[in-house]
């Protein structure tokens, strides 16, 4: 498979899993091809035109012309330059590596990263939130995060596999996807009653199982095993954690348990404050689990070759 190919077919995958829905997502690229053709010819100079067809800014080729031919990837969660480094030394010692593929971004989709977080206002929505309430607290946070990515020197992985020559790729958001709507898929069908039950369920799938014998596999951080489940919220795509006074609207519109990848302190008090049950699923352990869901169906119709770095462990269903 061709990169370019490689890389429209797992953009078209995350968008058939964006928890969304198809309609936002398609109603949000229709308002950029708007936004596109309303700009003067000088203006259009700066627009990045492959947010037209692709709607998550932090999943790019980061170097590539795309026409390059696929067969043996080297995948890790962080592909920075150590692990460039790692398949130049590879390739010398007569391993193939066509692809580097990150799951976190690099280059430039690390710097857009912040413009993924609007879909969050969306998600929120659908779980009970006012879209007015959900947009007004995430603007800030938004914000915040755009402040904190600007002095970053983004582009340091990018130019070591363009001096190595060696193709890059990083998927984020639609490996983000692709766990967000699985969990929520599972929780919704299963119905656990308790906190203890969804904690068991997450345990008996491999990617944190794996983490578990590693010590570092799911944990309730609120609430305790007893205690009712009720309504569950998978909080896991979106680009990076939102606005921690987001919980209060989480609870009036019904959520009683959330599970996340991580959440930082404040955001642990405010949902402390809000009653609700807090899982943390694990960090890379989920990002194994959607990078492992992609995985498998990008190689449906292809057989790749994928060499583990970086934190990821390929499990295939």
């Amino acid at each position: 498979m061709k990169l370019k190919d490689l890389y429209k077919k797992a953009i078209e995958i995350g968008r058939a899993n964006d928890p969304r829905g198809s309609n936002t997502v398609l109603n949000d690229l229709e308002r950029r091809k708007k936004d596109f053709d309303e700009l003067k010819s000088d203006e259009r100079e700066d627009f990045d035109k492959e947010t037209l067809q692709n709607p998550y800014s932090d999943s790019r080729i980061l170097h590539g012309t795309g026409e390059e031919e696929i067969q043996h990837i080297l995948v890790g969660i962080d592909i920075e330059v150590g692990e460039i480094l790692l398949a130049d030394h590879l390739r010398l010692k007569g391993r193939q590596v066509d692809l580097l593929l990150s799951h976190h971004p690099e280059g430039r989709a690390f710097a857009n990263l912040y413009t993924v977080m609007r879909m969050q206002s969306d998600i929120l929505n659908r779980f009970g939130v006012p879209i007015n309430i959900a947009e007004g607290l995430m603007d800030g946070r938004i914000k915040e995060v755009e402040r904190r990515l600007m002095p970053i020197n983004h582009t340091r992985a990018v130019d070591a596999a363009r001096l190595l020559g060696i193709p890059f790729l990083c998927l984020h958001t639609p490996a983000d996807n692709m766990v967000a709507s699985y969990l929520q898929g599972l929780f919704d069908e299963k119905k656990p009653y308790l906190v203890g039950d969804v904690l068991d369920i997450l345990k008996n799938i491999p990617e944190y199982k794996e983490a578990g014998l590693n010590t570092i596999g799911p944990k309730i951080l609120l609430g305790s095993k007893n205690r009712k489940a009720g309504k569950i919220f998978v909080d896991m795509t979106g680009g990076t954690e939102g606005a921690k006074e987001v919980f209060e609207s989480l609870t009036t519109g019904g959520i009683s348990t959330i599970v996340a990848m991580h959440l930082s302190e404040d955001h642990r008090k405010e949902a402390e404050k809000n009653h609700l049950n807090v899982i943390i699923a694990g960090h890379i352990s989920s990002d194994n689990l959607g990078m492992n869901l992609l995985m498998d169906e990008l190689s449906k119709d292809n057989s790749f070759e994928i060499l583990e770095c970086s934190g990821f462990r390929r499990f295939s269903r």
